[in-house]
């Protein structure tokens, strides 16, 4: 994004994603991050509904007065199963082959804490994988790059996605556009240029 931004309070980002970083770091925020150690575990079938709950637990874990928190979860969701990040290069082979070549959804959960208030919302993109070989994806869990990512796969590394629709930053793990419009209502950030 071209537009610079500030922040009228400190912003603490419950994530320990680099590309969460990045993105609020491209806005020109200052921030820290404060990685949420909680239970990433739930009974949930609604990718949605998942990834607000998680949001939800990461910034309340480190709710801290007088700061604005920003906790956010992502799931990828196809064909009636979710995919989280896996924990093996195998698991990464198994959920990029069952992904390949086909149209998915990527559901990103927000939950922004700032005066007393809590906000969450969820942002739906979609992805068309492109068509890869055995060894296109084999190659590519190699790189250790799928590893730390919903779903095998980063939009930004620019090897399995052939088109996608929706917000790219939602992809990567932040729905920027969506993060401004709810920070700048609740008085949190400002554009400066």
């Amino acid at each position: 994004m071209d537009k610079r931004y500030a922040s009228a309070a400190p912003i603490l980002l419950a994530s320990a994603s680099p590309r969460r970083r990045e993105l609020l770091e491209g806005l020109g925020i200052d921030f820290e991050v404060r990685p949420a150690d909680i239970d990433e575990s739930a009974d949930i079938r609604d990718p949605a509904k998942l990834v607000r709950v998680l949001s939800r637990r990461k910034a309340e874990a480190v709710s801290s007065e007088g700061a604005c928190v920003i906790g956010s979860d992502t799931a990828v969701y196809c064909r009636g199963k979710i995919y989280g990040k896996p924990h093996t290069e195998e698991g990464a082979i198994k959920m990029l082959s069952e992904l390949n070549g086909k149209w998915h959804a990527v559901f990103t959960g927000v939950t922004v804490i700032f005066g007393g208030k809590e906000r969450t919302f969820c942002v739906k993109s979609r992805v068309k994988f492109k068509l890869m070989s055995e060894d296109d994806i084999e190659s590519y869990v190699r790189t250790k790059r799928p590893l730390d990512k919903a779903g095998a796969y980063g939009i930004q590394d620019g090897e399995v996605v052939e088109k996608y629709r929706g917000s790219y930053s939602n992809i990567v793990g932040l729905p920027l556009e969506a993060l401004i419009k709810i920070t700048k209502r609740i008085g949190v950030i400002y554009g400066v240029n």
